[in-house]
């Protein structure tokens, strides 16, 4: 028999509700919070270890659950949860009726799924592809920067300047999982440069000034591909260390495009050069 919990007011059910809305408690308890079977499979893909899992059976059957719980090979708490209790710690009450609450340290570092920092990086290729971000605001920004990524099985996703920490609930689910499957390190911009231009890796800004048609650069060595927000563009600290400022042409009325969709081409023409490796 599971343990049942059916009442808003249980501490559990009030510590996942602060682990949701808090980056600060997040970081102090050492846990994040991950809803839905997919961002939840990644998450253990990652490495990361489930604490605590709870379901509602009336939305999760009992064959997804075994399912989900023949990926988790560790011992944890599983608890069943009211309908009126899941609604209330899910983002979604039509999600598949699993929320997990994980510790925030992979168990085999480094795995894809770790946040590193910076010293930490590590590339599998000798001549990486990079994402870079800068002070991204939103977390849907941010999760589909994340999805980019993974798509094109870049070599890091790096954010500088963060607003947020990665287990933001809003960016593990904008970014379904994805947040979990990409090689990812954060730090400020100066710190970042200064790592770039250690390593060797040519620095991309995508931006309006003194710049040239994307297309016509070429990717196929160590490259860093800079997007900023759609409001600022990029910080001058870029401009100033940019190997070359990129722009993507624009045919209609207007001079910018989403931050995410603009990342996806650059990306993707970078792999394009690189015949998809």
């Amino acid at each position: 028999m599971h343990k049942h919990i059916s009442s808003l007011q249980n501490p559990l059910i009030k510590q996942i509700t602060l682990l949701s809305e808090k980056s600060r408690e997040r970081k102090k308890q050492g846990l994040f919070v991950v809803e839905g079977q997919r961002e939840i499979s990644l998450a253990i893909k990652g490495g990361y270890e489930i604490e605590t899992l709870l379901f509602c059976s009336e939305i999760i059957s009992e064959v997804e659950l075994e399912k989900l719980q023949k990926e988790i090979h560790l011992l944890y708490k599983s608890i069943e949860v009211s309908k009126e209790v899941y609604e209330k710690i899910a983002y979604r009450s039509t999600t598949e009726g699993v929320v997990a609450i994980f510790k925030n340290t992979p168990l085999n570092p480094p795995s894809r799924g770790e946040l590193s920092s910076l010293q930490n990086l590590k590339f599998k290729n000798k001549n990486p592809l990079i994402l870079i971000a800068e002070a991204p605001e939103k977390p849907g920004n941010i999760g589909a920067l994340l999805r980019t990524a993974d798509a094109a099985k870049v070599d890091a996703v790096i954010i500088a300047n963060p607003k947020t920490d990665m287990y933001n609930p809003n960016i593990i689910r904008s970014s379904v999982g994805c947040v979990f499957t990409n090689n990812i390190a954060t730090g400020s911009t100066s710190e970042i440069i200064a790592f770039l231009k250690n390593n060797n890796i040519s620095i991309y800004c995508a931006a309006l000034q003194a710049s040239i048609p994307y297309h016509t650069c070429d990717f196929k060595n160590s490259s860093a591909i800079v997007v900023g927000t759609e409001a600022d563009g990029l910080s001058s600290a870029w401009l100033k260390n940019s190997t070359q400022n990129i722009i993507i042409p624009m045919q209609g009325e207007i001079d910018s495009m989403n931050v995410s969709v603009a990342a996806g081409i650059l990306i993707f023409e970078a792999k394009r050069q690189r015949n998809f490796q």
